[in-house]
This record gives structure tokens, sequence and C-alpha cells, in this order.
């Protein structure tokens, strides 16, 4: 099995040293020191939170899923997933038993408020036995993406090859400078703050993975430092508040609701403090710092083969083969979004993305992992392994007056192990309409 899917998981109750470059001024087990013990909302990093207690106990387990294709559920009596940051998994949110029906996590609240046209099913699963509570943390899949162009690349014509890794290495060239001082401050540099997010802002134009890591500090920031009584109400049930970061991601970009395009997150530093200030004041000023701090290593440790050193690594005038060596996980990021903005990627879909499907589906069922979550953060995003043994139930639900669930009719359908076809998903309805030649946006996660 590629060791790159144990990488890419993350056991938030259990930390576990990853190889890291060297030269860095904090280390991972630093930085999951403070988020754990030295921010206000910390042990909702691990046993605190009432999804990873869930995922722990080995016992059943109740997951939301909104959909708008419940018609055909139960028509072909096949349950598919979608690409994403859960790879192949069926994205839900957790739901908790209680004396008066299923209550929703705030994230599925949200949902159920925000997807009102969706229909809601009631997925119960029912583990064998206890598994550890992993998460796949798609920032650092580059080198599942690596070695899934590799295998490939035979898909490619030669000229699309090349067009593809000359546009992988001009994106790092035309960024150098500012990859550069993210390096440089994850060494112990200090950049100003606003300067830092007004560059970074500017970075993001040419190189969008850098959205991608902006938003989730940003997310981390605000779900572990909020302390709103919205916040605290979440944090007695065991959960991060999710309201917080759809706030941002919505104020900051209105297309959102379309398609949920990370590319596009790039906030300067005035701008910012104006989407903080609407929606905690009190977390603004701190934000720019911790932003700095937080990209540069995050940046550095996803970025970098760990025999590298950020105080000696450059990424000027790096040609293909330079970043395949000293940069994988970078490279295979951008080769990845490069992939899918490429004309042909709806013929591609199936090819690349169940691939990846394929490979974590056998990771997870190696580690008897039945719902995978966003492993960046135990924030409520969590999924269903498609290819689980594990029985597996369906019901419709229907929600009374306190918002709880209530399953009603057993659902007729069973999970496949395939992904849905990139039409019917939100990137392919958004960015690959029938009249398109080429994707009209970058992909989200």
């Amino acid at each position: 099995m590629n060791p790159e899917w144990e990488y890419a998981h993350t056991d938030h109750t259990a930390y576990r040293q990853r190889p890291a470059p060297a030269g860095l001024a904090d280390t991972d087990a630093d930085w999951q020191h403070h988020l754990h013990h030295g921010t206000p909302n910390g042990a909702l990093m691990g046993r605190g939170n009432a999804q990873l207690h869930a995922l722990a106990s080995g016992g059943p387990l109740y997951l939301m899923h909104t959909t708008a294709a419940l018609d055909a559920i139960r028509s072909s009596g096949q349950v598919l997933g979608a690409g994403g940051c859960l790879v192949g998994a069926l994205y839900c949110a957790p739901l908790t038993p209680t004396a008066a029906g299923l209550r929703p996590h705030n994230l599925g609240s949200y949902l159920m408020e925000t997807k009102g046209h969706r229909d809601v099913v009631v997925i119960e699963i029912t583990p064998a036995a206890p598994a550890p509570p992993e998460g796949v943390d798609y920032l650092r899949l580059g080198g599942i993406h690596l070695d899934t162009y590799r295998e490939h690349q035979y898909a490619l014509t030669a000229a699309e090859d090349e067009r593809l890794r000359a546009a992988a290495v001009r994106r790092v060239r035309d960024s150098a400078d500012f990859l550069d001082l993210l390096l440089a401050n994850a060494s112990g540099t200090t950049t100003d703050g606003a300067e830092f997010l007004d560059r970074l802002s500017h970075a993001i134009t040419g190189f969008p993975f850098l959205g991608y890591l902006y938003f989730e500090v940003l997310s981390e920031y605000l779900m572990l430092h909020s302390a709103s009584p919205e916040s605290r109400a979440c944090a007695e049930l065991g959960e991060m508040n999710n309201r917080l970061y759809k706030r941002l991601a919505f104020n900051a970009v209105p297309s959102m609701d379309r398609l949920f395009d990370l590319a596009l997150f790039r906030p300067g530093h005035r701008r910012l403090a104006e989407l903080i200030g609407a929606i905690e004041p009190g977390l603004a000023e701190a934000a720019p710092a911790y932003v700095r701090r937080r990209l540069a290593h995050l940046f550095a440790t996803t970025a970098l083969d760990a025999g590298q050193d950020v105080r000696t690594a450059t990424f000027h005038g790096a040609d293909f083969d330079d970043l395949a060596e000293a940069a994988p996980r970078l490279l295979g990021q951008l080769l990845f979004r490069e992939l899918r903005a490429h004309p042909r990627y709806p013929q591609l879909f199936s090819l690349i993305e169940q691939a990846k499907a394929h490979g974590v589906y056998a990771y997870w069922n190696s580690r008897r992992i039945t719902a995978p979550y966003n492993g960046f953060l135990p924030k409520g995003e969590i999924g269903v392994n498609l290819a689980t043994p594990a029985p597996v139930t369906l019901w419709t639900a229907r929600t009374c007056e306190r918002g709880l669930l209530h399953p009603q009719d057993q659902i007729a359908a069973a999970l496949h192990p395939r992904l849905a076809d990139l039409q019917s998903t939100a990137l392919g309805k958004a960015a690959f309409t029938p009249h398109t030649t080429h994707p009209a946006l970058q992909p989200a996660h």
C-alpha cells in the first residue's frame, strides 16, 4: 500500500511525528501542543471532541447526508461518492442520538438551513470493532496526486503532458519570491503581518493552492479562539463552530454558493480585518500574526521533502525535476489542479479520481475506518467509506420542530465504492457545462 496514504491521515487523539524538513522554527509537535493546550477551544482538537469520541467508541455511528438525488438512489439502488476533500467518501455530518431524536451537529443544522431544497438521509453504520479516529488531510495529499499523475501519464498526449508540466513549473517560478518568503518565515524570520497578508493575497492569484492553506488556517484560528456565546454553546456539545468559517468564506467570495472554490479566497489585510470584525471583532487584531506563522509552517511541511532544509531551500530557477526531488508533494498539488483545469478533465475524471478513491478505500479498510473525516480539523465534515464491509442502513428522515431528525422509511439502496459522474457533481455543473471548452472556475477541494 502506498505509504503516502498514511502520511495524509491524522489521528488528533494520538500524536504521530511525520518526517519534516530541517530548520523549522517550530515542530509539528510544538504546534500540536499549542493547538490542544494553548487555545481557548483546544479541547475540541482531541478527546473533548464529540465526533472523535464517537468514532473511537466502536459503537453505532449516525450520520446525515443531504442529497438532490434521492429518486436516483431509490431507482438505482446505489449510493455513490464524489471527489473532494474526502477523496471518495460520501460527505456527511454527525448525528447524536438523544431520547427525543437524532440531534444534528451544528454543521448539519447549517446544511439543513441552507440546503432546504435537498432531502436528508440518515445513515447508520455498525462497526465490527473500534477503530482509530483517523481523518484524511487533503492538504497532505500531494504525494498521492503526484503518484496518480505518474501512473496515468499515458492518458495524456506528449504535447498535453509537456504543457501540464510547464504550467506547474511556471507557477512556481512566477511565485518564487513569496514561496521563499514562506520558507524564511517557517525558519524564524518575522515578516510584518499586514505586509504578509497582502503579499499572500497577491500570490494566490497565480498560486491557487495557497488559498486553500489560507482558508484552513483561518478556519482553525476562528474555531479554536472564538469566545462567542454561539461558539461556547457548540463547545459544550463537543463541537467546533462551523458557522464561523462559513460566514468568512461566503462574505469573502460571493460566488461560493455556486462552487466552494478556495482558489478565489484571497482577502488582503484590510479586507480580512473587516471580515473577521463582522464575525467576532475581538479576533481581528491577532489574526495576521497567527496566519503568518501558521501558514508558513504548514507550507514548508506540506511542500518540502524531509531531506530539505527550509533555511537553504529555494524555489528560484526550479525546473520539473528539481521540484520532483525537493518538493514532490507541492508538485503533486500543482499537477492535480492543472489537471482539473484541463479541457479533457471530464474524460479523464473517472480514470484519475477513481484510482485515488480505490487507494483510499483500501487504506480505510486496512485500518477498519468506516467514517473518515476532513482530517485537517475534526470540525464535523465526515464521510462514509463506500467500501466498508460494516453493515450500513439508510433512511429518509423527518425533522421535528426541535430540529431533531427522525428516521422514517428505510431506503433500499447499498453503498457502491465508485464515484458519481463528474457532470452530476457541483464541480462538473459549475465548471464543465456542455457549452464550455474550458472550465470556468478552478476546482474546490
